[in-house]
């Protein structure tokens, strides 16, 4: 069966999707980093590590369409008041993004970027963790779209209150929960 098509109609496509390309060039990490400054006494203390995590992202324009994005993911563990071990890992890509409308950019370098790089950086802070002699950190997964939507909700309303304009390119998320030792 062939579909016959007018030529005088043109087929519906939606804003800035004409054209539209997103790629990932590359994923790579960028800087890792893990300590463990009260080494050897930390391992003999006792009771539950308080562990924080703290999110940021970086956009840095590349040219030719091409932005590097950048999550960096740092984890805090304490354990009373030492630090047990600080984790942290600069997870990067290239990704190739054009043809959208700025705020189809904004929320793709927003919501998708940073979900492609997010499983990388999680098995980097599992390992550092993991082979630093602690016992074994599953990051869960983090809902970007909902953070971007949290976002762009609260500059919103700064915006109706103060009606000045804020960047999120570089934003920053903490969150802290326990683990079971």
């Amino acid at each position: 069966m062939t579909e016959e098509q007018n030529p005088g109609q043109a087929t519906p496509q939606p804003e800035g999707a004409a054209g539209a390309q997103l790629a990932l060039q590359k994923i790579y990490t960028k800087d890792v980093s893990f300590e463990i400054p009260n080494a050897p006494q930390v391992f003999q203390e006792q009771g539950q590590a308080e562990v924080k995590l703290n999110l940021a992202q970086k956009v840095e324009p590349l040219g030719d369409d091409a932005e590097e994005i950048v999550l960096t993911i740092t984890v805090t563990a304490t354990i009373g008041e030492k630090t047990a071990y600080l984790a942290e890992v600069a997870q990067a890509g290239i990704f190739v993004i054009s043809g959208f409308n700025e705020q189809q950019k904004h929320a793709i370098v927003n919501t998708f970027c940073p979900n492609t790089l997010f499983p990388y950086a999680r098995t980097t802070i599992t390992t550092l963790v993991s082979d630093g002699g602690f016992p074994p950190l599953t990051l869960q997964p983090i809902n970007f779209e909902q953070l971007y939507a949290q976002r762009m909700q609260q500059m919103s309303a700064e915006q109706g209150q103060a009606g000045n304009g804020a960047d999120v390119g570089e934003d920053t998320v903490a969150a802290a929960f326990k683990t079971n030792d």
